[in-house]
């Protein structure tokens, strides 16, 4: 008699369905059924049914079916980042193997004052250090949703903690007021807050999480004017920047974003009062994507100052 053979479970006894794995990743990462089908190429019915054939295979439920929405159940993010991660390598082979050796492009999302003062700045040495390295950069002007968008890293500005992926603390962050030498020259160095409050201000509106204004600034820094002296006000905060650059006014200086425009003397840092911020930058890594090589060269670069000179400290105090 011939041996037995012990019976073992197969990928296809555990994972009957395939496609549906598919059809549930897409359906997770857009959490909608209609965008999901319209990315699939069927309809919508058929992508139901093959969540509700995951549901009734895993006896769970996958996801919480809301009025207007639906979301994952803890089962369901379980299962979601499981199978992100999964199709992403298998994607990545698959790429590989179909393409030849090719540059890899890693998607990098920031704000457009982070990527304007500090992504551009420092490209030529990251290009140096990483030559196979193709970087596209997508600039937002808010913290995105990252699970519908194909991106590999975001910078964030904010408490580090974000539903859509995983984040890491990059550095922290100081604020100050800074206006042009040229500025200096015609009306004298302030001397105080109150110089400060009562000279012209660049504005800027807020479009990130724990960004502040003006207004905002002088209170944080214990100083409560009776009235602000507005010159300008902008949407961009780059443009708040180059009208201070341009000798327009006083602008609030984000000291990691500023740091080499005060470095090159286009700016200067006025040592009246600064304020350190509660919240950080963080790089985030969408839920799904793994951690590889050039992803943490990337980070490395990122954290590094060496191509960002710093001025983040220098006559610097904190009135809390």
């Amino acid at each position: 008699m011939k041996p037995s053979t012990p019976r073992t479970k197969g990928y296809r006894r555990l994972i009957p369905s395939v496609t549906a794995l598919v059809e549930f990743e897409a359906v997770a990462r857009h959490q909608s059924f209609t965008l999901a089908s319209n990315e699939l190429g069927v309809t919508q019915a058929a992508v139901s049914r093959q969540v509700k054939f995951l549901e009734e295979t895993l006896g769970t439920r996958l996801f919480e079916r809301l009025h207007r929405s639906i979301e994952l159940t803890p089962d369901g993010e379980a299962l979601y980042l499981v199978v992100a991660e999964s199709m992403q390598k298998i994607a990545g082979v698959f790429d590989r193997l179909s393409s030849g050796p090719v540059e890899q492009e890693l998607v990098l999302a920031a704000t457009s004052a982070f990527s304007h003062f500090r992504l551009l700045p420092g490209l030529a040495a990251l290009k140096q250090e990483q030559p196979h390295l193709q970087l596209r950069i997508s600039t937002q002007m808010f913290n995105a949703d990252l699970r519908p968008k194909e991106v590999d890293i975001a910078v964030r500005f904010g408490n580090g903690r974000w539903g859509d992926g995983t984040a890491t603390w990059l550095f922290d962050e100081e604020v100050f007021p800074v206006c042009s030498p040229a500025w200096i020259e015609s009306r004298g160095m302030p001397e105080s807050l109150h110089d400060v409050a009562s000279a012209a201000l660049i504005e800027s509106d807020i479009t990130s999480e724990g960004w502040m204004g003006c207004d905002a600034w002088f209170r944080a820094v214990g100083f409560t004017p009776v009235r602000l002296n507005y010159a300008l006000r902008c949407t961009l905060y780059t443009d708040a920047i180059d009208a201070a650059r341009r000798g327009l006014g006083i602008a609030l200086g984000w000291g990691r974003l500023v740091s080499g425009l005060i470095a090159a003397g286009e700016l200067v840092r006025l040592p009246v009062a600064s304020y350190a911020t509660s919240d950080s930058y963080y790089v985030v890594i969408p839920h799904g994507r793994t951690i590889n090589p050039a992803i943490e060269a990337v980070i490395a670069w990122l954290r590094s100052d060496a191509h960002q000179p710093c001025a983040m400290h220098a006559h610097s105090h904190n009135p809390k």
